[in-house]
């Protein structure tokens, strides 16, 4: 049988990777910063995270959300002290679609409207709902188009309120950093009137913090540099360091019902401690102090490189947009340089997303390498 073919792929097959580093089958290294989109936060194969999901896979590695799972409640407790979303309650599941797709039903239950507001350039993943409200008509079946949903642009408070006061939409859901979609943000006072006109109008605001969670952006969610309160914070990617695991953090004024969400696999015993053990690291090892360290060191080794137009994105979710497509460019890095970095919507756009454990070094030599190749 063969695979479905859906994906391009490169021509290398890792086996093998340590911190900020993936190994192929010859032995060749890698510098990754790129994370398997995002996903890896506390480095490759970090030794108490291997450590914990051994001991745990030992034990039990799953059993039905139908009876107790106190590693459930340890993380949901761990993730309040290291987010400070202090009040929310946790829903888990296991991807950043899935996490989007409860988000957006559970808004629709809470508040019993129907549509969906959403921005370009936004991805919120390929499930029903959520590739619905994704910005890419190429990738949204029939079946997917009949969600209502209505797309703005970001940063348009006049379109956003004319939508509100038809009184239909259920959730407004916006990245504050975007992810796919090639790194753009809005500003302080779109972010905060969108919050207060949802909560003007009973309409439940979303932030989709699948890929800007877990420290990635310096604080530990994006949306938490501005005045807002969403009503619900979808989660996934880097919190499991590569185990699949996702999450909605919902806020007390939308109450939890028997049967009112459900999932076979979310939440357990591996995903649970995984994650867990993801937090730990990000706490002890002050991560979210090195993603401002290192992202500052990389912005200003990027003003030296005068093929780049500009720097977008926070943290260590960073794009260089160049004056041309960049897919060459990444094709060399990786065969010439054995450097992995990511692509965007923007076909201008080269996309960083390293492990939250990089250091300058690791910046240094990405930026010696992309000297070489832009010569």
């Amino acid at each position: 049988m063969s695979l479905f073919n859906v994906y391009p792929l490169f021509d290398i097959t890792p086996v093998k990777a340590t911190d900020v580093f993936v190994y192929d089958e010859n032995g060749t290294e890698y510098l990754d910063l790129y994370g398997g989109h995002a996903v890896i936060s506390i480095g490759h194969s970090h030794p108490k995270y291997v450590k914990a999901i051994s001991d745990q896979v030992a034990k039990m590695g799953f059993y039905s959300n139908s009876i107790k799972n106190p590693l459930q409640t340890e993380l949901a407790k761990k993730l309040v002290s290291v987010s400070g979303c202090k009040n929310y309650e946790l829903f888990l599941c296991n991807s950043g679609a899935e996490a989007n797709e409860n988000a957006l039903k559970l808004a629709s239950f809470h508040n019993q409207k129907h549509k969906v507001i959403a921005f370009k350039n936004g991805f919120h993943g390929r499930t029903s709902a959520a590739v619905a409200a994704t910005d890419n008509a190429k990738i949204v079946a029939p079946l997917n188009a009949q969600q209502e949903v209505e797309i703005l642009e970001l940063g348009d408070l006049e379109s956003l309120e004319n939508a509100l006061q038809k009184n239909d939409c259920c959730a407004v859901i916006v990245e504050f950093i975007q992810g796919v979609g090639g790194l753009d943000q809005s500003t302080a006072e779109f972010y905060e009137s969108a919050d207060a006109l949802c909560k003007k109008y009973n309409t439940c605001f979303i932030a989709d913090e699948v890929q800007s969670g877990f420290g990635r952006s310096g604080e530990f969610f994006a949306f938490q540099k501005f005045n807002v309160t969403p009503d619900i914070i979808s989660i996934a990617k880097g919190m499991g360091n590569g185990f699949p695991i996702g999450g909605i953090l919902i806020h007390p004024s939308i109450k939890a019902s028997f049967g009112l969400l459900g999932t076979t696999f979310g939440g357990n015993h591996l995903a649970s401690v995984a994650c867990t053990t993801v937090l730990e690291v990000i706490e002890e090892e002050k991560l979210m102090d090195n993603v401002k360290v290192i992202s500052a060191y990389f912005l200003e080794k990027a003003k030296n490189i005068p093929q780049i137009k500009n720097c977008k994105g926070r943290g260590l979710m960073l794009g260089l947009e160049f004056n041309e497509p960049v897919a060459d460019l990444r094709k060399r890095l990786i065969f010439n340089q054995h450097i992995f970095t990511g692509s965007a919507k923007n076909p201008n756009l080269l996309r960083i997303l390293p492990p939250l454990t990089l250091q300058k070094g690791h910046v240094d030599a990405f930026f010696d390498a992309l000297k070489t190749e832009l010569k």
